[in-house]
């Protein structure tokens, strides 16, 4: 080890067998040293004689508030993984947690999302990654010992007897065997399919899987077929309540290798383990793998290491960012395919913050305010839109986190996934309590239902979903020019009238329509519309991205709205991905880029935006957004983002500020 190491001072989350696995591992580990544990309740003479030497901490939170603690190993149930991942990161502490790092890959990504905004170091435990086996497997792979891969047999399934109540069988704390030692499983093909085709990992295309349930729901015996894109095949076996072989084969054109003990390899304190190579004309040759290391001490030095060196996640064949939750990606798909759901869940759980505290609305922090047109309260410069938001984790992890970073205003319509939108919003809207505080933009109407008598009807369904009494903005999702505009004004100020509706507006209307709107109402003693939902962007788009979609990105529209009486909420304000690595004139593999954005004079704009978000530091995504933040009339771009990461990008675009004289420039 370099002269200059520091020994890292660990404390453990939880007092079960895991975490006396590691702290037994943590004595025989090289520049580690443990120095307290924390249980759940009161220390006992019990707990202090299997972890001795280490002090003994009453509550989570104080340990994670001990100066004298640099990282912390979290082996706490499935579901707080996440919580305390969170919680350790914003104290600033170091973190190895024990696989799955979250039930899913919202908690897994919002966990991630915590150690970079804290800058600390973050690493799921797959202990089997660090140890030399794994490695001699991936160089065997990687040679084409046994040629080209076709097919990858792993499995890992123990028979636990069922108990009601234990934690293998709880729904409530995520059992079976997929989380438990599916997981395993998962993760060694995905590294076996990379390594076949020059990556740390590959994520599979295709994710088939049957399973026996338990009686409380749990997969007891679950199996699943994987494919990826590189053509190799998996078959995945994982159990609770079934002993397995709980080995891995992996079988190519020119032989296999043969895998007994994947997981453990030569054991917990260490020894020799061997790998089978056997050629098409069954020659057999022995690997062996000399290792007196203990097994759980790689990890705890490879993440010292990483530390160390100031890095935030570890480097292959260790567990990455991007590793881990295409892992949970794959597991939740998995899961997906026997249908099985955890009921804190589902919407209707109401699941509070993942880090288990209540939300802090941080209005102090980089989320400016301005006023719209109709609007009764200042609203939040960027609107999150929930059009793609599919469960409730995903909006705990996404929604909570744009609302502690001043977000007031959300984005959604009758259309969206069904109903999906609306009812996934209503349950955190009334879970967290915050309908007071918040704005909500609600469509409805839309095509070919654009008709002035399901106006009502609709409405009746959104805010039946979103448990609330009115929309603060109600917006037309679209037009039928065949209708007289006064119909809408009429069915719309009726909605009004009844106070369902504060104010209104309309979605993928015309200009000149939406002035005759607005002159009927003037005209007749109505309320008129103040709010327009339209594309605006800084990539002018080309054709609409969706039928009956509209712009007014163009010249005209802008010196319109420069008169300041219509809120514009911009959808599609980074051109949908026009900025990002999707987009570039040799790059035509996404057909709705191409066909709606790529423009000479759409890729001038872009080069300008990487020039500018070069000398700021910023990403071209940024830049984008920045630009219609710095327009001459009332605009909120709307975002919608599906990951923490994707939010905390948008986010940054509210630090870049733009002269007037660089928003002409960089519309080139």
């Amino acid at each position: 080890m370099p002269a200059d190491w520091t020994t890292l001072r660990w404390g453990i989350l939880g007092s079960g067998t895991m975490a006396k696995i590691y702290a037994d591992a943590l004595r025989h580990a090289e520049a580690a040293a443990l120095v307290a544990v924390a249980t759940r309740g009161a220390p006992s003479a019990e707990i202090a004689a299997r972890f001795h030497g280490a002090r003994v901490v009453s509550g989570y939170d104080a340990l994670l508030a001990d100066p004298e603690i640099d990282a912390v190993y979290i082996a706490t149930p499935h579901p707080s993984h996440v919580q305390w991942a969170i919680r350790a990161a914003e104290a600033g502490k170091h973190v190895v947690c024990e696989k799955p790092i979250g039930v899913n890959a919202a908690e897994a990504m919002a966990a991630f999302e915590a150690a970079r905004k804290a800058g600390t170091f973050m690493m799921e435990a797959f202990m089997y990654r660090f140890h030399p086996q794994t490695a001699r497997l991936v160089d065997l792979v990687r040679a084409g010992e046994i040629g080209k891969v076709k097919l990858i047999r792993a499995t890992f399934g123990f028979d636990k007897a069922f108990e009601s109540g234990h934690r293998l069988y709880a729904d409530g704390h995520a059992g079976g065997g997929i989380l438990e030692v599916g997981c395993y499983t998962m993760s060694m093909v995905r590294l076996l399919a990379g390594a076949a085709a020059g990556e740390s990992f590959l994520e599979p295309v295709k994710v088939v899987g049957t399973a026996k349930q338990a009686e409380t729901g749990v997969d007891a015996v679950a199996v699943a077929s994987v494919e990826f894109a590189n053509g190799i095949l998996a078959q995945l076996s994982t159990s609770i309540a079934l002993d397995q072989d709980n080995v891995v084969h992996v079988i190519g054109t020119k032989g296999r290798i043969e895998i007994e003990k994947p997981w453990l390899a030569a054991g917990r304190e260490g020894g020799t383990v061997p790998i089978r190579v056997v050629s098409t004309g069954g020659e057999v040759r022995i690997v062996a793998i000399d290792d007196p290391k203990w097994l759980y001490a790689h990890e705890i030095e490879a993440a010292g290491a990483a530390i160390r060196d100031g890095g935030q996640e570890v480097a292959p064949p260790g567990v990455s960012w991007a590793d881990s939750i295409g892992n949970m990606r794959a597991l939740d798909a998995w899961r997906q395919s026997i249908g099985l759901v955890f009921e804190f869940e589902k919407p209707e759980a109401a699941r509070p913050p993942l880090a288990g505290r209540p939300l802090k609305f941080a209005r102090t922090g980089r989320m400016r305010t301005r006023r719209m047109p109709g609007a009764d309260k200042p609203v939040s410069v960027l609107a999150m839109g929930t059009a793609d938001i599919t469960s409730m984790t995903q909006v705990a992890a996404l929604l909570d986190a744009y609302y502690e970073a001043g977000g007031n205003l959300f984005d959604t319509a009758w259309i969206y996934g069904a109903g999906r939108a609306d009812r996934l919003l209503g349950h955190w809207l009334h879970s967290r309590g915050v309908r007071g505080d918040v704005l909500v933009i609600g469509k409805g109407a839309h095509s070919p239902l654009c008709y002035p008598d399901v106006i009502s009807r609709q409405l009746d369904d959104s805010l039946e979903r979103l448990k609330t009494g009115n929309l603060d903005v109600y917006m037309m999702h679209r037009d039928n020019p065949a209708i007289p505009v006064g119909e809408f004004v009429d069915a719309i100020d009726a909605e009004v009238g009844k106070g369902r509706i504060r104010s209104y507006g309309f979605s993928n209307w015309s200009l000149a329509r939406f002035d005759e709107a607005v002159a009927y109402a003037e005209r007749t003693g109505k309320v008129r519309p103040t709010s327009l939902s339209n594309n605006f962007s800084l990539a002018v788009m080309l054709e609409p991205v969706w039928a009956g979609g509209m712009s007014v990105s163009d010249d005209a529209s802008k010196e319109r709205l420069r008169r300041g009486d219509i809120g514009l909420y911009a959808w599609s304000s980074q051109a949908r991905g026009f900025f990002t690595d999707l987009a570039g004139p040799d790059k035509r593999g996404n057909p709705e880029l191409v066909r709606s954005w790529y423009s000479e004079r759409n890729f001038e704009r872009r080069r300008r935006t990487a020039e500018l978000g070069e000398k700021r530091n910023k990403s071209l995504n940024q830049v984008a957004l920045a630009y219609c933040l710095h327009q001459a009339f009332p605009v909120v771009p709307l975002i919608g983002p599906l990951t923490p990461g994707e939010l905390s990008d948008s986010l940054g675009a509210l630090e870049i500020e733009l002269t007037p004289e660089e928003v002409l420039w960089l519309e080139a």
